[in-house]
């Protein structure tokens, strides 16, 4: 006899997720590279985050220079890559405002007006790699075009402060896909507003993430729903 699954999250009714979304609606928008292997993980947070997101979309793959889907974002948008890489730079208010091009276009008088307006045309987008960290090695080192990205990671204080219980991970305190997602987005949506207001104090804290919080708490809840299904002494699988 076949299952019944929820017709939103088409997860079995007892396994349903649907209860552990938020919605909300993201300024940027936000693009998963998820490999293959993450589709049909039960643990992966991508499910929670793209049905929370109102601007989200999910890539799967392993190499990207010929996915015509993501050579079709680098053409719309401004893509900025969430890696902690040996290139990667720190989210803060001066970087934010570097690669959105407001400080080149409104400091560098050779920049026409026209110029000036292509520059701003390309809006912003969050580039995340799902995967296993060396999957997302691995995923970062086929594709050419990653490489070339822009690549920037989250505070130590942030980065440090993973709530990811339901997997073993090879590296201590590693955030989940849904936890850096909504970290970064809150740092670059919060540069942004304070640049209007003139202020520069950054206040994203793991327990304040601005819109995003009430989806970490929701992610917090998803934890201890898939800790519910394992047996008191089975051990977390090595990912």
């Amino acid at each position: 006899m076949s299952r019944t699954l929820c017709p939103s999250c088409h997860r079995p009714q007892k396994a349903c997720i649907c209860a552990f979304t938020a919605e909300i609606k993201n300024d940027i928008h936000v693009v998963v590279l998820q490999h293959p292997s993450e589709v049909s993980q039960t643990k992966g947070t991508v499910a929670l985050l793209a049905k929370s997101l109102q601007s989200c979309q999910v890539i799967v793959g392993e190499s990207f220079d010929e996915e015509a889907c993501f050579l079709q974002m680098m053409e719309q948008y401004q893509l900025v890559l969430l890696y902690p890489g040996e290139q990667a730079q720190t989210l803060n208010h001066q970087l934010v405002r570097q690669l959105s091009n407001r400080e080149q276009s409104n400091e560098n008088p050779e920049i026409t007006s026209k110029d000036k307006a292509k520059l701003k045309a390309k809006p912003l987008c969050l580039v995340i790699l799902d995967g296993t960290w060396k999957k997302a090695y691995r995923m970062f080192m086929l594709s050419t075009k990653l490489q070339q990205l822009p690549q920037v990671c989250l505070p130590d204080y942030l980065a440090n402060s993973g709530q990811y219980l339901i997997r073993k991970v090879a590296k201590k305190n590693a955030l989940s896909s849904l936890e850096a997602s909504c970290y970064a987005l809150a740092i670059l949506e919060q540069v942004y507003d304070s640049a209007e207001q003139g202020n520069d104090a950054l206040l994203v804290t793991s327990e304040h993430a601005g819109k995003y919080q009430p989806l970490l708490e929701k992610f917090k809840q998803f934890n201890q729903f898939q800790l519910s299904f394992r047996p008191a002494n089975k051990s977390l699988k090595e990912t």
